[in-house]
């Protein structure tokens, strides 16, 4: 569950700004400020169920516009290579290696 809610703030944090007003406020009070359905249903004077289920398709649109842009594998990837360089750095590394890392951080964009 935590590696759920970890990837779902990251795809919220990449994402929001392709989500309505109202998806934003769900997946904020549920995933940042960990409102309970039924709290965040009681601000909003609807259902629990109709809060679950605008939640569950946020989820979806948001693992949707992470399969197409990819922006979140991005910045993973980014930061694995960006935590090798350092190791080089503080190594006896080639400049080849780090000219490779560099090339790689640069195919990512």
């Amino acid at each position: 569950m935590l590696e759920k809610t970890t990837r779902m703030n990251y795809l919220y944090d990449f994402y929001q700004a392709l989500l309505t007003p109202k998806q934003q406020s769900y997946m904020s009070l549920y995933y940042l400020d960990d409102y309970s359905l039924g709290e965040i249903a009681e601000e909003y004077k609807v259902s629990r169920q109709a809060v679950y289920d605008n939640i569950k398709r946020t989820e979806a649109m948001l693992e949707e516009y992470e399969e197409k842009l990819l922006l979140f594998e991005k910045f993973q990837e980014r930061k694995r290579l960006i935590a090798r360089m350092k190791e080089c750095l503080s190594g006896e590394s080639d400049h080849q290696t780090l000219t490779e890392f560099v090339a790689a951080i640069e195919k990512l964009d």
